[in-house]
């Protein structure tokens, strides 16, 4: 594959793996897929794909096979990773490599790898991320979506969506080719913003979807019919959407305007500038990640968390479906040596759906994190069945907690005031994410009419008091959430993470 002292071209490579299901247990590769691109015409010249076989095939779980769709059947006689490493080393060896993500996650897995047969794993004489790319040149007129979605492949999904190329299919081959594509979009988009930077604006980006919403009349119109939604009186945009049940929940996501400008365009198809500003974007997003608090930062460390990239929401549960003797807690790694209590379902990380939860308190700004931002949360009544599991969730995890040495005061995750017994509330919290100046809320958010049909919520700014407006007492909504539980500060207990809510209107 391109043989030659001189390896000009480009190698777009993608891993699919399986999915950690406990502490300790790390990344098998069960998928690789790679193309050779010529960077004069950023044309395919050659392409590579297998399926991998790892040696232990009980690491394909139901979890894993949700994410990407690789069965242990489909790999079963497919050649090891030892079998492929010639291959894949003369692949990767001594060029640029690019790829989605790729700094975080595949060319870990890939170092990992040759590290596990004993060889030393090639090294690139570039790196082309995307992810950083694309969220630092492109991100913030799609609503700058690494920070709306900590999913990395929803903003590779939504501008795929957005130029018509299809959707992800998370197999290693087309996520490569579908990434060159939207790479070609969005340099050609860029490079015509910067030849007529008067004319081609950034906020002429739109999204053929989004409408806007103006609070003094709500009503919906096609954005720019009306000139006084120019106003900033509201940072609500709503993207059409048909809710589908978790399983077949889909990747495309919504489109912003832009929140920024700048005119002062680069080349986007100089190579040694594009890698010296995604360097700088890294940096830029490791130095955001430290600015959250321990326990927030730490949780994009968890080999769970990580594993949620690809599996949007087929693993969350609604409480009937969860067998309160299949519930336990464990320790996994947490920060810097110490370690974190996590909530497993039939050994998996527990995720609840619950539907038409009422809201008894509206959003709450009082509690801030160790920087001083607000930690945003309502509360609603908690059925029955909820509270069942949540209750024994709280047990494990308390029983874990003591036996373990920890001294810290433990709250109840289900509220029952004195007087209130049989009306027991939850609270939720709604996560955000900073990024330098700008803070965004890090939950979906959704709003149901009365016919059923659902509109996602873009928000271009961070607006407590906007959002309150949505979660108003009484308000219906169902969610998607997470069990975190935390030790902070003397204060223990589990916080319960939404991350993603549909707002039934009335």
């Amino acid at each position: 594959m391109g043989s030659g002292e001189e390896r000009s071209e480009i190698a777009f490579f993608d891993v699919e793996t399986s999915v950690p299901t406990r502490a300790g247990q790390g990344f098998a590769i069960l998928e690789f897929g790679a193309i050779l691109v010529c960077p004069r015409k950023l044309v395919e010249l050659e392409s590579y794909s297998t399926l991998v076989r790892p040696l232990d095939l009980s690491l394909i779980s139901s979890l894993s096979v949700r994410c990407n769709g690789i069965t242990r059947d489909a790999v079963v006689s497919s050649p090891t990773f030892l079998d492929i490493a010639d291959r894949v080393y003369d692949i990767l060896h001594g060029r640029i490599w690019a790829g989605h993500n790729i700094l975080k996650f595949d060319c870990a897995r890939i170092r990992e790898a040759f590290a596990e047969i004993g060889r030393p794993p090639p090294e690139p004489k570039g790196l082309i991320d995307s992810l950083a790319l694309l969220t630092q040149k492109f991100g913030r007129r799609a609503g700058d979506m690494k920070l709306l979605y900590p999913n990395s492949c929803a903003q590779m999904a939504t501008l795929a969506t957005y130029f018509g190329l299809g959707q992800q299919t998370h197999r290693s081959l087309d996520d490569v080719r579908m990434n060159l594509e939207v790479l070609k979009y969005c340099a050609t988009v860029l490079f015509l913003e910067s030849s007529l930077p008067d004319i081609l604006t950034q906020k002429s980006w739109v999204s053929p979807n989004a409408v806007t919403r103006s609070r003094s009349n709500g009503k919906a119109s096609p954005e720019g019919m009306n000139q006084k939604m120019s106003t900033p009186s509201s940072s609500i945009k709503f993207e059409n959407h048909s809710i589908s049940s978790p399983s077949t929940h889909s990747s495309t996501e919504g489109i912003l305007n832009s929140v920024g400008s700048n005119t002062n365009q680069q080349d986007p198809f100089n190579l040694g500038s594009l890698c010296r500003e995604i360097e700088i974007e890294s940096l830029r997003r490791d130095s955001a990640l430290g600015e959250k608090p321990v326990t927030e930062s730490l949780e994009m460390l968890s080999t769970a968390t990580a594993s949620q990239d690809c599996c949007n929401y087929a693993g969350f549960l609604d409480p009937a479906e969860v067998s309160i003797a299949s519930i336990h807690a464990s320790f996994i790694p947490f920060y810097r040596g110490t370690q974190r209590i996590q909530i497993l379902h039939k050994d998996v990380k527990l995720l609840l759906h619950c539907t038409q939860l009422r809201v008894r308190f509206g959003i709450s700004t009082r509690f801030v994190d160790p920087a001083g931002r607000p930690r945003l949360s309502f509360v609603v009544d908690g059925s029955p069945s909820l509270c069942q599991v949540l209750d024994a969730c709280d047990q494990f995890a308390y029983k874990l907690s003591v036996d373990s040495g920890r001294g810290s005061e433990w709250r109840p995750v289900v509220i029952r005031k004195p007087g209130f017994l049989n009306s027991p509330t939850i609270r939720l919290s709604i996560p955000t994410v900073t990024n330098g100046d700008i803070t965004m809320y890090d939950t979906e958010i959704y709003q149901k009419d009365p016919t059923g049909v659902a509109q996602r919520l873009i928000f271009s700014r961070f607006d407590a008091a906007e959002l309150d407006t949505l979660f108003v007492p009484g308000t219906l909504v169902d969610a998607y959430f997470a069990l975190d539980p935390y030790d902070y500060q003397q204060n223990a207990g589990i916080r319960l993470v939404a991350k993603k809510l549909i707002i039934h209107a009335k």
